[in-house]
């Protein structure tokens, strides 16, 4: 059994809702050793991303939380194309993502190499990231929506109606 975090305890944050990802598996090329530079390698990502009480659990909406279709489509993406050599700087661009393009508060990202040598059943990283703004989520001014907001609507096929 997956034990799950526990980002109000972590980061002393209110309680958040979480949204996760465990067990994303993509091939990608990454690494420092020549024997890494021309050939994929699997790569296992588990993400969870925190938002302060989901607006979701009120209106059932999905432009109203995290997309986790839409952050695995980016996940996809990104095992195509991060421009990165170590699995740090990987975690980092998904952790960001959350954070700006999905409005996340508290991000959780670990990402694995599994069976990177012959006797060890994985390698990798995890960071932990929180979101730092003067203006908590969802308190744009009346009118207007945040970048984040506007791009969850897009993911998540909607288009926000004008006022």
């Amino acid at each position: 059994m997956t034990t799950h975090p526990s980002p109000t305890a972590d980061t002393g944050t209110d309680a958040l809702d979480l949204i996760f990802i465990e067990g994303y598996t993509g091939e990608t090329v990454i690494g420092i050793h020549p024997s890494e530079f021309h050939r994929t390698q699997p790569l296992v990502i588990d993400v969870h991303a925190g938002v302060p009480h989901a607006d979701a659990c009120d209106s059932d909406q999905i432009v109203d939380t995290i997309d986790y279709g839409v952050v695995r489509d980016r996940l996809d993406a990104l095992m195509l194309d991060h421009g990165v050599t170590l699995l740090e700087a990987l975690a980092e661009r998904i952790a960001q993502m959350l954070l700006v393009d999905f409005g996340a508060a508290w991000v959780r990202v670990k990402v694995v190499k599994p069976r990177k040598f012959d006797n060890v059943q994985a390698v990798g990283v995890m960071i932990e990231r929180r979101r730092h703004t003067s203006r908590p989520q969802g308190t744009a001014s009346a009118g207007t929506q945040t970048g984040a907001q506007v791009l969850r609507w897009i993911g998540a096929g909607t288009v926000p109606q004008g006022h």
